[in-house]
């Protein structure tokens, strides 16, 4: 699950040098990270199904293959149409990865559980999201752009060497009519039916909505609108990956006394904070660094509750069924991204102009999550059996 903010976060600094270097406007480069979205949005549609046939460890070893070339190509690319193509490949392989390390929390652990150990695995990704920046933001300074994205490639192919050598097959009773088109169906509206699923995949969708705002747009503030060197950027952006960090060790606090459902509910008061100080930034003429950066350190301290809770209650009710539950939910917070992602690039040209639009869409994620984590989640969020 790490290779996820290793292919965003690592691109974070990279994109004004993309632009410059390729000679391509903001709306394209953005490209580059909401197509990635679109396809991983999508092709979860197709590796959760075949997940759950014939086992997770298969479609991570391919995932993992597929991802390495797509990185490689993309640090070759002589065009930013290259770039997004090569990106595009890049989300459809992540999506296999990503579907496959959900639903094997649900493989091995019952739902509260699975969210305490949901929990432990983000703070490790957490701290991988600290240093992809910092990583990104030196390679693009000593090397250029092309660099970190080589580094993706580097981190794919140590993946896949680790699930080849170490990984166990954790999928012990496959559904043998998953990818049959009638019960997949039928698993597919008794899925999005499930209450339940409903409100843990929007509160996921809402919450990685205004994370994604800041992945994509943090750039362009703090190097566009700011004026930061690309090495003080990726260090700059790597705080938010520590409030991250502090929220899924608040999320190992809560969730064995708590639950699920209650621990996304306190959470929501340090969201709400943030959404309050969001608007206060976009009302700002000269905004600082630091202005930029406290109120997204606060939304990031909430979204380390809401993720893992919310990772873990899709596939709770679904067993037998995970890796398409995974998918429809990594599906639906994809597809948001993705609409975020096409607004972004236009929002943010020119680039002086960028901390208001980019303080007000993480504002307006941030008020939805809350709304979410106190009504659906709060009305259907405790772990119930399910097909």
């Amino acid at each position: 699950m790490g290779l996820q903010p290793v292919t965003t976060d690592l691109m974070l600094p990279a994109l004004p040098a993309l632009a410059g270097d390729l000679h391509a406007p903001m709306a394209a480069v953005q490209l580059t990270m909401s197509a990635l979205i679109l396809a991983f949005g999508l092709t979860q549609l197709v590796w959760g199904p075949v997940a759950d046939r014939i086992g997770r460890r298969p479609v991570l070893l391919l995932g993992l293959a597929l991802y390495t070339l797509a990185s490689v190509a993309a640090a070759l690319g002589a065009s930013v149409a290259a770039v997004v193509l090569a990106r595009t490949l890049q989300g459809a392989a992540l999506a296999a990865v990503v579907v496959c390390g959900r639903a094997m929390v649900r493989d091995l652990y019952p739902p509260q559980e699975g969210g305490l150990v949901m929990a432990k695995a983000l703070t490790g990704l957490g701290a991988i999201a600290i240093a992809s920046p910092l990583v990104g933001g030196a390679l693009v300074a000593g090397l250029g752009w092309r660099a970190a994205v080589a580094a993706m490639a580097v981190v794919g192919a140590g993946g896949l060497a680790f699930i080849a050598l170490k990984l166990p097959e954790t999928l012990h009773h496959k559904r043998l009519d998953a990818l049959q088109p009638g019960p997949l169906l039928r698993q597919v509206r008794a899925t999005l039916a499930h209450p339940g699923f409903r409100a843990w995949a929007l509160l996921a969708g809402c919450t990685y909505g205004g994370l994604f705002i800041f992945l994509a747009g943090s750039g362009v503030v703090l190097i566009g609108a700011l004026g930061l060197a690309p090495a003080t950027a990726g260090v700059v952006m790597s705080t938010c990956a520590i409030s991250y960090i502090a929220g899924t060790l608040l999320a190992r606090r809560w969730i064995p006394r708590l639950g699920l459902a209650a621990s996304v509910g306190r959470a929501a008061w340090l969201t709400l904070a943030a959404s309050i100080a969001l608007v206060w930034l976009a009302r700002q003429r000269d905004a600082s660094v630091l202005a930029v950066m406290a109120p997204v350190g606060l939304y990031a301290l909430g979204h380390g509750v809401h993720m893992p809770c919310g990772q873990a209650g899709v596939v709770g009710p679904f067993p037998q069924a995970a890796g398409l539950a995974s998918a429809l939910a990594g599906f639906i917070t994809a597809a948001l991204a993705f609409g975020i992602g096409l607004w972004l690039g236009r929002a943010l040209a020119p680039a002086a102009g960028a901390v208001a639009p980019f303080a007000l869409g993480m504002a307006t994620a941030a008020l939805a999550t809350v709304a979410v984590a106190w009504t659906l989640v709060r009305q259907h969020g405790e772990p119930t059996s399910g097909a």
